[in-house]
């Protein structure tokens, strides 16, 4: 009792199609937790900032916003937002 051609490839097209809706649904997953990752650093660092920032009078509230632009951006991101904190 062997599989015959047809439903060899009814198979091999259902592990085709879930490879394929696992790296559609997966990507975003992947994206989302590296933005979450990124924004938790950001925060720390402005965290770290605010600490030793404050004898300089320097000093960033920690929000989801702030956090993102110094996680997405880097350091390039704080600088922005110290530079933003001193023009409003």
């Amino acid at each position: 009792m062997g599989l015959d051609t047809n439903t060899m490839l009814a198979y091999l097209f259902a592990i085709i199609l879930l490879y394929i809706v696992g790296k559609v649904l997966f990507i975003p997953i992947k994206f989302l937790g590296k933005l979450v990752l990124n924004a938790v650093i950001g925060g720390v660092v402005l965290w770290v900032l605010n600490v030793f920032g404050g004898t300089i009078g320097i000093h960033i509230g920690i929000n989801v916003v702030t956090a993102l632009i110094a996680g997405l951006l880097g350091i390039p991101g704080v600088v922005l937002l110290i530079i933003l904190q001193y023009l409003t």
